[in-house]
C-alpha cells in the first residue's frame, strides 16, 4: 500500500528512532478508515521512543499521552518539544500496562502499535486493565506482530537464527488473537485481520543499524519473513456499564 503520510517520516534522524518494523507505516495502515473523532483525547500504549504519539498528533489532530514502561518520559518531552509539540497537545507518561495510572473513562481512544502482544496475550487484560480507563463507546485500535500459523510446536529453523523460542511466543495468528478478543465481555470486535505491511515495515528496520536489527537479519535474510505476518484488532468499547466484577 502507499503511505503518503508516513513518507514525512522517513527521514534517517527518526528511522533511528524506531524499535522495530516500522510502527507509522503500521499505524497508518492500522488507522486508515478509523472512527476515532478528530480532538480525540488518545492513549499511545507502548509509545516507545514517541514517534508514533508525533504522529498521532500531527496527522490525525489528537491529544495524545504517550504511555511507555521502559523509556523516560523526560527524553520524550525533548523530542516532542524539538517536533514542535506543546504539552497540552503530546503527554509523556511512565506507566505499566498492567497498572495504568489514569483517571477511569478518562480516553476517548487506545492505540496500540507493535507492543500489545507482551500484556495483551492475558484473556482477562481487557476486561480487567484496559478498559476501565476507556470512555463507553471509544475505541480501540492494535497491531500486533503475529505468524501466519501458530507453529510453536514446530518452529521454523529460520525464524530461529534471530530469536528464541521463548520470544517467539509474543508471536500468534489471527485466530489465536481473535479468541482472545472475542472473549472479552466488554467490547464489540470491529475487525481482526491480516495487515499489508509486512514486507515493508521490516525492511524499513532490516536497514537500519542497532544491533537488534543486525539480529534479526539473519531470521528474515533465510526466509524467515514467510512465517511472519502483522494483525489488525479494531474494537468498540460497549456503551452499557461493565458489571462490577471487572472494574478495577
Amino acid at each position: 500500500m502507499n503511505y503518503p503520510l508516513s513518507e514525512k517520516y522517513m527521514t534517517a534522524d527518526l528511522m533511528a528512532k524506531i524499535m522495530g518494523p516500522n510502527p507509522v507505516k503500521l499505524e497508518e495502515e492500522l488507522l486508515n478508515n478509523h472512527l476515532i473523532p478528530k480532538g480525540a483525547t488518545v492513549c499511545d500504549l507502548g509509545s516507545g521512543q514517541g514517534l508514533t504519539s508525533v504522529f498521532l498528533v500531527r496527522e490525525y489532530g489528537f491529544t495524545v499521552y504517550a504511555a511507555d514502561l521502559w523509556i523516560d518520559p523526560e527524553e520524550n518531552r525533548l523530542f516532542f518539544a524539538s517536533m514542535g509539540l506543546i504539552e497540552e497537545q503530546i503527554i509523556p507518561v511512565k506507566a505499566d500496562a498492567e497498572n495504568l495510572p489514569f483517571e477511569k473513562e478518562f480516553f476517548d481512544a487506545v492505540v496500540s502499535t507493535d507492543s500489545y502482544n507482551y500484556f495483551g496475550r492475558d484473556p482477562e487484560y481487557l476486561d480487567s486493565k484496559l478498559l476501565p480507563f476507556i470512555k463507553p463507546g471509544g475505541y480501540i485500535y492494535i497491531t500486533v506482530p503475529g505468524m501466519k500459523k501458530d507453529r510453536h510446536n514446530n518452529l521454523p529453523p529460520e525464524l530461529l537464527l534471530s530469536w528464541t523460542p521463548e520470544q517467539l511466543d509474543y508471536l500468534h495468528d489471527i485466530s489465536y488473537w481473535e479468541n482472545i478478543v472475542r472473549g472479552c465481555k466488554g467490547v464489540e470486535v470491529l475487525e481482526v485481520s491480516e495487515m499489508e505491511s509486512n514486507d515493508e515495515v521490516w525492511a524499513d528496520w532490516l536497514s537500519q543499524e542497532n544491533e537488534y536489527a543486525v539480529n534479526d537479519r539473519k531470521a528474515m535474510e533465510a526466509g524467515g519473513g514467510k512465517y511472519l505476518n502483522f494483525i489488525k484488532i479494531a474494537l468498540r468499547k460497549n456503551i452499557f456499564e461493565q458489571s462490577s466484577d471487572t472494574e478495577t
